[in-house]
């Protein structure tokens, strides 16, 4: 996860409007690192707990791709209410709620006797996660104006990606030496530290007086639609295959989707997702390069430990190290790749990168002994480099796409869909996560051969349907 805070999530702070003021602006900083953090160390620790999971609690292939989906969904579904919600009800507010959520389903995470109390714990962590991130990133965009504002984003985006790095080192270790319901509990901590900081420090604005109520409606319809076609797709790839019932939840989503697209059209730029930004054909592709390049990277990110787990026997300390390379490369190669994109503009950048990642997945096809020198960290490095190149452009280029009036909604839209590809990548792998030891490895080099195909769709994506800007124009 945490190679999304490096595009949309920075265009959602970009396009925030006037906030409060504080007193104290740099510890308003630490405060939205530390509740972003949250979201961002749970997201890479639980891929590499999978296995130990799934050997405490029992759980099946369909059981461990919960474990992230029940996360995954309702931030997926929530994250752009969540941020309309704090414009409404205040900032700080929504904030220390859902950093309170979060810390409560971590606690209920790590308490849990089974997998049916886990995945419940783990959904109100991902309600949590879809209030609190809007939100961390609206306040810093109010509390710091012009390349004050610059500097507090890029702070934040360099902090985050340092814990999304630490976390699989920390996490593994812990499982090792303590047990995997101890990566729950390092979350407590945190959200302690982060709700007091923002009642010391914190300021809101007077809250909008907009005698239109949320888009409820929109919220709900959207959490039933994504359940409905990720639970159709995950019973779909399981041992049970395509039977009746996973139809009938692809048809009951399908359904739910056409009544949240009714819903919008309805109510038109009062939606969450607002219709006015499905009329350029260049945000539609940028959309879609999202939702099948984040995807294929979630898959990644869950298979590439679990693999060298459960088929090279590495402690999950080490297979969370493993991952290392490919956060810190990212850090580095991002603020470049944005620097790219201002003088060249964003196509090439994103065509080049996504070819880029889909020559790092059929790198991945190399993986069989567990070697980390010679089948893994070239797949990484390679990897790194493809996303690092897309990352940056990405947000440049949905910021581009639209009127001033929409590009909040533009980015965050965008924000979910690449939490939408994880969801749906995550969903599909029931083929891969059903198998153990070197039976793992025929079903995971399917999944790197279509991750290098969603790649390479990406790539010609960006060439086909995204427009660079005429000189002179911004």
């Amino acid at each position: 996860m945490s190679a999304h805070l490096h595009r949309s999530d920075a265009g959602i702070a970009q396009a925030i409007g006037k906030g409060g003021e504080s007193k104290h602006p740099r510890l308003v900083l630490v405060t939205c690192i530390l509740a972003s953090s949250l979201a961002f160390v749970d997201g890479t620790v639980v891929n590499v707990g999978l296995p130990a999971i799934g050997r405490s609690l029992g759980g099946d292939a369909a059981g461990l791709q919960w474990v992230i989906n029940a996360y995954l969904l309702p931030l997926s579904a929530l994250l752009l209410l969540g941020g309309a919600l704090g414009d409404r009800f205040g900032r700080r507010r929504l904030l220390n709620f859902g950093v309170i959520l979060f810390g409560l389903g971590s606690a209920g995470c790590a308490a849990s006797p089974g997998l049916a109390g886990l995945l419940a714990a783990r959904a109100v962590q991902g309600v949590g996660a879809a209030l609190l991130l809007p939100n961390s990133l609206a306040i810093l965009g109010g509390t710091f104006q012009g390349e004050a504002k610059g500097r507090a984003v890029g702070a934040w985006a360099a902090a985050s990606a340092i814990t999304g790095a630490v976390g699989p080192v920390l996490g593994g270790w812990l499982i090792d030496a303590v047990g995997w319901r101890a990566i729950f509990l390092i979350n407590l901590p945190l959200a302690i530290a982060a709700v007091a900081l923002a009642l010391a420090t914190v300021r809101d604005p007077p809250a909008e007086k907009d005698p239109q109520p949320p888009d409820w409606l929109g919220a709900g319809l959207a959490t039933l639609a994504l359940g409905g076609l990720v639970m159709g797709l995950t019973e779909g790839t399981g041992p049970a295959g395509w039977t009746v019932q996973a139809f009938a939840a692809i048809g009951a989503g399908l359904c739910f989707t056409a009544g949240f697209l009714w819903n919008e059209i309805r109510l038109g730029d009062r939606a969450m997702t607002p219709p006015a930004l499905f009329g350029s054909a260049t945000l539609m592709g940028l959309n879609l390069l999202t939702f099948l390049l984040y995807g294929a990277l979630s898959g990644l990110l869950v298979l590439i430990p679990f693999v060298l787990i459960e088929t090279a026997r590495y402690p999950a300390a080490t297979a969370g190290a493993a991952l290392l390379p490919f956060p810190l490369l990212m850090a580095i190669g991002a603020p470049l790749s944005g620097q790219l994109a201002g003088r060249l503009g964003s196509r090439y950048l994103l065509a080049g990168g996504s070819f880029c990642v889909a020559i790092a997945f059929l790198l991945a096809l190399r993986i069989a002994g567990g070697d980390y020198w010679t089948e893994v960290l070239p797949c990484l490095v390679v990897f790194a480099v493809g996303m690092a190149g897309v990352a940056a452009p990405l947000t440049t280029a949905v910021l581009s796409a639209v009127d001033a009036r929409h590009t909040g909604a533009a980015s965050g839209l965008n924000s979910a869909l690449a939490r939408t590809g994880g969801l749906v990548a995550v969903a599909l792998l029931g083929v891969v996560l059903a198998q153990r030891g070197h039976a793992l490895l025929a079903p995971f080099h399917g999944a790197m051969a279509v991750g290098a195909a969603a790649a390479a769709g990406s790539s010609l994506i960006a060439l086909l349907m995204i427009k660079s800007p005429r000189k002179g124009t911004k």
